[in-house]
């Protein structure tokens, strides 16, 4: 059963976008297959050189980077979302895959799940 969990939220000012994460890290962990897709101002989570101290939380970026190690299949973007937040491909953490969000993405998961 493959779950595609999409987080709509910035990673900061909220704790929904975390507790997406932590919901995927721990599926990851029973060895359910588990995607995040970032659309919206989710999109921000999977920016490089977050300064997160500015707001007194810790920066997502080293959380994301540890995902392919928790077992985490793929950190997806939307390329409306990336474009609408002058968001390049250079612009992203390491592996993240631009893709556009539908049907033809969401019908191959069993479980679609919205953080936001």
């Amino acid at each position: 059963m493959s779950t595609l969990i999409i987080i709509d939220q910035p990673p900061y000012g909220s704790w929904e976008g975390r507790e997406a994460l932590d919901m995927a890290f721990s599926l990851a962990a029973f060895d359910q297959p588990v995607t995040l897709m970032f659309c919206g101002a989710g999109v921000n989570w999977l920016r490089k050189g977050q300064n997160a101290g500015k707001v007194g939380q810790k920066s997502v970026e080293r959380n994301l980077a540890a995902a392919p190690i928790f077992g985490v299949e793929a950190l997806l973007a939307c390329t409306e979302a990336c474009n609408r937040y002058g968001l390049t491909q250079t612009d992203l953490l390491d592996g993240v895959t631009v893709t556009a969000v539908g049907p033809e993405l969401t019908s191959r998961y069993d479980h679609v799940t919205f953080a936001g």
